[in-house]
């Protein structure tokens, strides 16, 4: 099909998924969505749970293979909405919605992307569609439960909003919670160990600290104090005082690496959330990259956090929209953006498959 039937298609498809709710955890009516428009295109589909994936028509398990992925999930629309988060209306040259700008415009120009060569044979590569759930909440059930289900991953595209330029590096991410103990006491009298005192030492720490390795791409690593919590009333010294801390992971180090040394500096206890949310990168030199420096696209590190944490594979994101529209009230995308996505995903696997 030519470029222009897949882009009127693909706008029709965002329609209904903006139409639809599609939070975290309850993406299944978008799920059923996303497998019913692929099986009226003679798509033959996958499904697990709220995920639903499927390989090109001559996949050949002997080629190597491209996964394009991008998620179904939204946010929850926040309280300075004024329009509708469920209405897709267009005005403007932009179609508004929960969902439009992240990731629904990425996820509908990649499903055009593969129906464009979906039917095609002696590809180069095999090609694999994942369209995922979870992703806004990094839930277990979303990419990482399909992962095994794909068969071995050369690289992929990951669907997030970059204008169509090539985040090649991605930060990861530790959620850390930590606890600093004490010795409770009345605070007339010198007793006790003031457990924010403690605290503070080490938010100190890691308001001030630096880590030697700086990513080429990525810059350094980030470290930010984002919640405390400490005391039960005003004349008792607290024992405990606990915080949490974010930390943008680059790809000079692995998250084990970093806790170790965090651990190392610090006197609290340190207890991460999860080690999952890995940094991501792709070679400068990898073809897909040149391919889309020659199409005239930039590249950059990416100090958010997407899909690409779960992947072990070398990995690109890319897509069309804005990063700054995403979980923003009044959310959209330009339809132009939709359509240069298409043609953009096109033209830059066209030089590799």
């Amino acid at each position: 099909m030519a470029l222009n039937g897949l882009y009127l298609q693909a706008i029709e498809l965002l329609k209904s998924l903006i139409s639809t709710s599609s939070f975290s955890k309850e993406e299944d009516q978008t799920a059923a969505i996303i497998a019913v428009f692929l099986k009226e295109k003679g798509v033959e589909i996958l499904t697990k749970g709220n995920n639903v994936w499927a390989f090109n028509k001559y996949y050949d398990v002997q080629k190597p293979t491209i996964l394009l992925n991008s998620h179904h999930d939204t946010v929850r629309p926040n309280k300075s909405y004024t329009r509708n988060p469920f209405s897709p209306d267009i005005e403007d040259g932009k179609i508004y919605g929960l969902g439009s700008n992240d990731a629904g415009g990425c996820l509908v120009s990649l499903i055009s992307t593969f129906l464009h060569f979906y039917n095609q044979q002696n590809l180069k590569y095999n090609i694999v569609l994942a369209a995922t759930a979870e992703e806004e909440n990094s839930g277990a059930g979303g990419l990482e439960s399909i992962i095994p289900d794909l068969g071995d991953l050369d690289f992929a595209i990951v669907g997030e909003p970059t204008f169509m330029d090539l985040a090649i590096a991605e930060k990861g991410l530790l959620v850390l919670d930590c606890v600093a103990k004490g010795k409770s006491g009345h605070a007339a009298r010198e007793e006790g160990e003031n457990a924010i005192y403690k605290a503070l030492k080490d938010i100190n720490w890691f308001q001030t600290y630096r880590f030697g390795k700086v990513s080429e791409s990525l810059g350094p690593i980030k470290m930010s104090v984002t919640i405390i919590g400490a005391g039960t009333q005003h004349n008792v010294v607290p024992d405990t005082c606990q915080f949490t801390v974010d930390v943008r992971v680059t790809d000079v180090y692995t998250n084990e690496e970093v806790i170790a040394k965090i651990r190392e500096c610090v006197g609290c206890e340190v207890i991460p959330r999860s080690v999952r949310l890995k940094p991501s990168s792709i070679p400068k030199a990898h073809l897909i990259v040149q391919t889309g420096i020659a199409l005239g696209k930039k590249t950059y590190g990416s100090p958010t956090t997407s899909d690409q944490a779960l992947l072990s594979i070398p990995s690109l994101k890319c897509g069309p929209g804005d990063s700054g529209r995403s979980h923003t009230a009044d959310e959209y995308i330009y339809l132009r953006e939709i359509e240069e996505g298409i043609e953009g995903y096109v033209k830059m696997l066209e030089a590799v498959v």
